[in-house]
């Protein structure tokens, strides 16, 4: 079973006084718990909380990155500039990219490649949303996703990514999958990347990315295939993403 990973995505907040607290608590708290930890924050504090985290067993990670490796596109942060901060993660497809910012299943793989040629490991999210749940496609939404990835990159490229499943509908709405309903897509990916190489299947970690809280966090991550979260709301608050962690 693959090593749990627990990643906190701050997404549009913080500020450098809030952070240092945040992180203060975090990093504190972090300290002998039985799994990997990580904090994906924005672009302009990756100098503080590398700063930060350094010497510590907290990773950092970002949330975004351009598929290019550089030229022409203002506003864009490349693999190279996130790698000189020592970011050990990004995420790459997260569903408010796919649906505010429409970027493409092949516009995600080329960002999933660019992650690894720069050595950083993609945290590639995969997930349905609540009228594609509805109408019953979630696993050809999923493996739409996913095949697109497999495409362009290989399944030898899952030996250093982590899937996250988020189902979009349980983000920031209050809902939230059963651990039934979670644990039959994280098989589902699991299974779908088992046709090409069952080792790599079985290792790949799989985290749920659809409102984890220290409430039911425990149930989740005892699902045979859930071996994580990545953590919206409740990495804002120090106590409550680390009792995330320790039930993973």
């Amino acid at each position: 079973m693959p090593r749990k990973l627990v990643a906190g995505n701050w997404k549009m907040h913080g500020s450098l006084t809030d952070n240092a607290a945040l992180l203060a608590g975090v990093v504190s708290g972090a300290q002998g718990v039985n799994c990997d930890i990580a904090v994906c924050v924005p672009f302009p504090y990756l100098s503080q909380v590398q700063q930060v985290l350094s010497g510590t067993p907290v990773r950092l990670g970002a949330q975004n990155l351009s598929e290019h490796a550089k030229g022409a596109y203002t506003g864009e942060v490349s693999a190279a500039m996130l790698k000189d901060f020592a970011c050990a993660y990004v995420i790459v497809g997260h569903s408010e990219r796919r649906s505010l910012y429409a970027e493409s299943d092949a516009q995600v793989a080329a960002k999933f490649v660019a992650a690894q040629a720069a050595g950083i490991t993609p945290i590639l999210c995969l997930g349905e949303s609540l009228q594609e749940r509805e109408s019953g496609v979630t696993e050809a939404v999923v493996a739409r996703q996913l095949d697109a990835v497999l495409a362009v990159a290989g399944i030898a490229a899952f030996a250093n990514a982590v899937i996250a499943y988020e189902p979009v509908w349980a983000i920031g709405t209050g809902l939230t999958a059963t651990p039934e309903q979670a644990q039959a897509v994280h098989a589902f990916i699991r299974g779908r990347l088992a046709q090409h190489d069952s080792a790599i299947a079985a290792n790949v970690v799989i985290q749920y990315g659809g409102s984890m809280k220290p409430g039911n966090a425990a149930e989740l991550l005892s699902q045979p295939d859930i071996d994580g979260g990545l953590i919206g709301g409740a990495a804002l608050v120090a106590e409550d993403f680390l009792a995330i962690c320790r039930a993973a």
